[in-house]
């Protein structure tokens, strides 16, 4: 059981959470009390789905420790893997032994059910601002010789600046907040183009061409195999850019991006 509780505590402004639990009213309560504390909460079923929600750029996840398919010790360590997300983790057990492999997976705090709603969103809140407070003061990101800015929507490559269009930019954005991580066409048209329903089947890739010319080709490798088609940053750093537009050789596409980037 949940208890919403009615004192406020003040959310990081903007925040957005990836709520991932497998018990549906459970779910749905949550939600409800983190929207009511002004956070912006999108919802997975499990860690396979929560992993693909990552597509959404969330600002810290809150996760139960014990799910289907793939529980929460292992949705963690594969987020590690790929970027640092704060995480907060849900659990039924508030013994130390318990809770210790959860920190080793990488968790930032642990949350005992059942709670008190405030006690989570003022967890989360502690979290995010002890998150911000540890980031550096330059914002951008920084891939070979190309500098992005998220923040700013601006992109400079050996100190000059790069032109991009507002959709280069959110492709750029998308694939590069998706290190190591296939997209699906449906994916990259929802989030780079609003979802919009195309019989262009070229828009993508004259998209991606455009965005090679500008930040140089050898950041972004094409991969086709039948009908897949995979692109995949060749710079050897953890941010590899990968983005798989559809077709049955997606698992292929999946491992000949991780060992070309290697």
């Amino acid at each position: 059981m949940v208890h919403p509780g009615s004192t406020r505590v003040g959310p990081v402004p903007g925040a957005r959470i990836l709520l991932v639990e497998d018990d549906e009213s459970l779910r749905l309560t949550t939600r409800q009390i983190l929207e009511r504390y002004g956070y912006e909460v999108v919802t997975a079923a499990d860690g396979v789905e929560g992993l693909h929600r990552l597509v959404d750029a969330p600002d810290l996840a809150v996760v139960d420790v014990t799910m289907p398919r793939m529980d929460g010790l292992t949705f963690a360590r594969h987020v590690r893997e790929r970027q640092e997300l704060p995480i907060v983790f849900l659990t039924a057990r508030d013994l130390p032994r318990d809770q210790l492999p959860g920190f080793d997976a990488g968790a930032d705090d642990y949350v005992v059910k059942p709670f008190d709603g405030r006690l989570l969103a003022a967890r989360i809140a502690a979290v995010l601002r002890r998150t911000a407070a540890s980031q550096p003061d330059d914002p951008a990101i920084a891939l070979g010789e190309l500098r992005i800015d998220l923040d700013a929507m601006t992109v400079h490559r050996a100190g000059e600046p790069v032109s991009l269009s507002s959709t280069e930019f959110r492709l750029f954005e998308t694939l590069l907040l998706n290190a190591n991580r296939v997209l699906t066409r449906g994916q990259l048209l929802d989030h780079v183009w609003g979802g919009i329903e195309t019989d262009d089947t070229h828009v993508i890739e004259v998209t991606v061409q455009r965005l090679r010319a500008k930040i140089d080709s050898d950041h972004i490798a094409t991969v086709r195999g039948g009908s897949a088609t995979a692109w995949c940053g060749r710079e050897p750093t953890p941010r590899t850019l990968v983005a798989l537009v559809a077709g049955p050789h997606r698992d292929r596409c999946r491992w000949w991006c991780r060992e070309s980037s290697a």
